[in-house]
C-alpha cells in the first residue's frame, strides 16, 4: 500500500462507525458500551502487549529517544498555551489539547515496518514506550483539572496509563508472557483499533468543530505543521543517522490518537469536538506524512 493511502483504512473505519450509529439498529446506546470496553480493557491490553513485545535497552538510543520526547514536549507546551487565548472555552480546550501532541501508535507501527523493517519497528516501539506515558499524563491533567478531579487519583486509575506502566515495568524486568497467554492478550488488544475507530465515528459530529474553529485550526496546525518542522530541524541539527531521521520525522507527522475521543468522553469532556479533530487529523495525516518525509529527503 502506498504511504499516501496508509491512513485510508483508519478513516474508512471512522466512516463505518458513523454510518452504523446513524443508519442501523446499532445506535448510540450500543456505542456507549463499546467505548467503555475499548477504554477499560482493549486499549490497555494492546499497549501492554505492544510495549512488552519489543525489548528495550536502558541507556541505548538516547539521542533518538531525546528527539521523540522533545517533539512531544513542544506539542504539549504549545497546546497548553492555547488555553490562555481570550475566549477559549476551558472544557473544549481541556478536551482537545491532547490531539496536538498525542499520536496514533498503531499507524506508527505499521508505517515503521514499511519504512525500515524490523529495525525501524524497534525504534518506533522505543518512542511509543517512552512517549505514551508522557502524552497520557499530559492529556489527563487538563481534563482532571477542569472536571475538578484529583489528578493523582485519575492517573492511578487511568487504564491507558496503567497498561503502559505495566508494560514498561514488565519489559525492563525482562518478563515474558507464556505463549498461550500472549496469543490471548494479542487477540484482545487486536480488537482495540477497529472498535476504537468505529467508536470515534459513532460519536462524530463534525459540526462540533464550528463551536471553536480557531482552536481546532491551531491544534491541528501544531500536530501536522509545527511538530514535523521541529522534528526535521532537530534531526538535521543533531545529525542522526538517516534511518533514524526518517523514523523521528514520521513519528512527528502521525495523526492524533484515536483513543483521545474515548478519554475525553470518559472524563466528561467534549467528545464530539475531539471526534471531529481526530477525523480531520486522519485526513490531513494521509497527505502530511509523505509530505514531511519528502521535505526531509529534500533537505538532507
Amino acid at each position: 500500500m502506498s504511504q499516501v493511502f496508509l491512513l485510508l483504512p483508519d478513516f474508512l473505519l471512522i466512516v463505518l462507525g458513523w454510518a452504523l450509529c446513524r443508519h442501523t439498529m446499532l445506535d448510540r446506546t450500543v456505542w456507549d458500551g463499546v467505548e467503555k470496553l475499548v477504554y477499560h480493557l482493549l486499549f490497555p491490553v494492546l499497549l501492554f502487549v505492544a510495549i512488552l513485545r519489543q525489548p528495550l535497552q536502558p541507556g541505548a538510543l538516547m539521542t533518538l529517544a531525546g528527539c521523540g520526547l522533545t517533539v512531544v514536549a513542544v506539542g504539549i507546551a504549545l497546546s497548553y498555551a492555547l488555553g490562555r487565548w481570550p475566549g477559549v472555552d476551558p472544557r473544549t480546550h481541556a478536551s482537545g489539547a491532547q490531539t496536538a501532541f498525542r499520536f496514533n501508535s498503531y499507524v506508527a507501527l505499521a508505517l515503521a515496518e514499511r519504512l525500515g523493517g524490523v529495525q525501524s519497528v524497534a525504534w518506533i516501539a522505543l518512542l511509543i514506550a517512552l512517549c505514551v506515558p508522557v502524552c497520557n499524563v499530559a492529556a489527563v491533567w487538563p481534563l482532571a483539572r477542569h472536571a475538578g478531579h484529583n489528578f493523582l487519583r485519575e492517573l492511578a486509575r487511568n487504564p491507558l496509563i496503567v497498561g503502559t506502566v505495566a508494560g514498561l515495568l514488565a519489559n525492563l524486568l525482562g518478563l515474558r508472557l507464556p505463549g498461550l497467554l500472549e496469543i490471548t492478550l494479542s487477540r484482545i488488544g487486536g480488537a482495540a483499533l477497529p472498535l476504537g475507530l468505529m467508536a470515534v465515528g459513532a460519536g462524530l459530529r463534525m459540526g462540533a468543530l464550528k463551536e471553536a474553529p480557531g482552536l481546532a485550526a491551531a491544534l491541528l496546525g501544531i500536530r501536522h505543521l509545527v511538530l514535523p518542522v521541529v522534528a526535521i530541524a532537530l534531526v538535521l541539527f543533531i545529525g542522526l543517522p538517516p534511518a533514524q531521521q526518517t523514523v523521528v520525522v514520521a513519528f512527528a507527522a502521525l495523526p492524533t490518537a484515536s483513543s483521545a475521543y474515548v478519554l475525553a468522553v470518559r472524563m466528561g469532556g467534549h467528545g464530539s469536538y475531539v471526534a471531529g479533530l481526530i477525523s480531520v487529523s486522519t485526513v490531513i495525516g494521509m497527505a502530511g506524512l509523505p509530505l514531511a518525509l519528502s521535505a526531509l529527503d529534500a533537505l538532507r
